[in-house]
């Protein structure tokens, strides 16, 4: 609740909860806001501008784009969701043990990250997707093998300062066990940037998913995911720009509002001098 308190007086976190929950409500209460199946074909409603009717207008197959924006927020923000805070679980533990253990076990597990790191992103994601498939599990995997690694790094780097702090000492001291200063004592105070960073890391996924629709990698037809949305629309920019515009207005209305929050939670959660 603390938490919650310090990002509402922060205007940055405010407006960026704020924007969350709006999309939020709107996922939930699609079926009142849009009388349109998502999926539901209309041909003889094709290609219809912007209207009271169709607020985002119609695409090539005569679907609501309003409905269809709505009901893509679930897939993309479950993906990004998933693909974010699943990876991170393993980086926080690999970051820790590394930071806390040092010696062999931080070599190792240091040397395994600069492999996948040696990698870029985009083309390590391409090439697992590539092999496995384009499914939507295949980019869960992908993701999984992938996000973890600055997360690993930013939780050792935290996990050496604090380490090496007084506490940290009187906990050993008191011959506390390794699991207890590790999960009780320093995973709270060293996982507090790596949250910081998952808020931009969620914009990052959002483009990612969207770009590996783009390559026809990601979410398969007819799925009303943003990036799908854009890649159906490209032959009919002239015709429909609509088509294009309000799903790339929706990723770009999502990535402001983790941009907001990660503003407001690294204000929320900076220590009090």
């Amino acid at each position: 609740m603390r938490l919650l308190r310090n990002l509402l007086r922060n205007p940055a976190g405010a407006i960026g909860l704020a924007m969350m929950a709006l999309t939020a409500a709107a996922t939930v209460l699609t079926p009142l806001l849009s009388p349109f199946d998502p999926f539901a074909l209309d041909f003889a409603n094709a290609m219809q501008p912007p209207s009271a009717l169709h607020w985002f207008g119609t695409d090539n197959f005569g679907r609501d784009i309003f409905t269809r924006v709505l009901a893509g927020a679930v897939y993309d923000l479950r993906l990004a969701l998933i693909c974010v805070f699943g990876p991170m679980a393993i980086g926080v533990l690999v970051g820790l043990a590394a930071g806390y253990f040092g010696g062999r076990v931080d070599a190792l597990l240091m040397r395994l990250t600069d492999i996948v790191w040696a990698f870029p992103f985009y083309v390590l994601v391409l090439a697992i997707v590539g092999v496995l498939g384009p499914s939507e599990t295949n980019l869960y995997i992908a993701f999984f093998i992938v996000n973890w690694i600055g997360y690993a790094r930013i939780v050792r780097g935290e996990t050496l300062l604090i380490s090496r702090l007084e506490f940290i000492e009187a906990a050993r001291v008191l011959r506390f066990g390794r699991l207890r200063v590790m999960l009780r004592h320093i995973l709270p105070n060293a996982v507090t940037p790596a949250l910081v960073y998952s808020m931009s890391d969620v914009v990052l996924t959002v483009q990612a998913v969207a770009a590996m629709s783009f390559f026809g990698l990601g979410v398969q037809p007819p799925a009303p995911e943003w990036g799908l949305l854009i890649v159906e629309s490209i032959d009919f920019m002239r015709e429909a720009p609509w088509m294009t515009i309000f799903p790339g207005l929706a990723i770009v209305w999502i990535g402001i509002a983790f941009a907001l929050l990660g503003e407001g939670l690294s204000t929320a959660l900076k220590p009090k001098g």
